[in-house]
């Protein structure tokens, strides 16, 4: 099933867990540490409100060091994606924001991938065309099917292996910036 169609098919809380997961494989663009969106991810556990978790990570997060990789607009989408969270994991909402972090973090993953992607945008990846796909790329969409695959097979027990997933995808961005700001400083 294709990524679209799995964000298609999916609940709320899937949705909120695929959003907020591209989003925190993303916070090494705007220099957060690794905690900064857990709140959010103990709301999404208990089912409470995140709104107050979300404005202290946008706080946290506002005007942050950054990483140098703004020059090609990493950053700005990862900004975007926070921007655009939004307060209530209503429906409509949520899965408009899903959507889009879905593509900004494939974007994010495509303009800092050293290997070209021969697909004309990232669309086409989400679609289930995979074929040249560069590697940075590549994880980065298995790591949102997988998320939504936890999601929808386990409900709120799965968003312990989502956060896992996230955070290894983290870990690939943060070195993957930091490479890039060594070759470029």
């Amino acid at each position: 099933m294709s990524l679209v169609e799995l964000i298609a098919q999916a609940d709320e809380r899937g949705l909120a867990a695929a959003g907020l997961a591209c989003l925190d494989r993303c916070v090494p663009l705007l220099g957060g540490d690794d905690l900064v969106l857990r709140p959010l991810w103990a709301s999404l556990a208990d089912g409470s409100d995140w709104s107050e978790g979300l404005e202290k990570a946008r706080g946290s997060l506002a005007g942050g060091p950054g990483t140098g990789a703004g020059a090609d607009g990493a950053e700005a989408l990862a900004r975007r994606m926070l921007d655009a969270a939004p307060a209530s994991q209503e429906a409509d909402g949520i899965r408009l924001w899903a959507d889009g972090c879905s593509v900004a973090s494939l974007q994010i993953h495509r303009l800092l991938d050293p290997a070209a992607d021969p697909a004309p945008s990232v669309d086409a990846r989400r679609e289930g065309g995979t074929e040249g796909m560069s590697p940075l790329v590549a994880a980065e969409l298995r790591r949102q099917v997988t998320v939504l695959e936890l999601l929808a097979g386990h409900g709120a027990a799965g968003l312990r292996r989502a956060l896992d997933v996230s955070t290894e995808g983290r870990r690939v961005l943060r070195a993957v910036v930091s490479r890039r700001a060594r070759g470029l400083g």
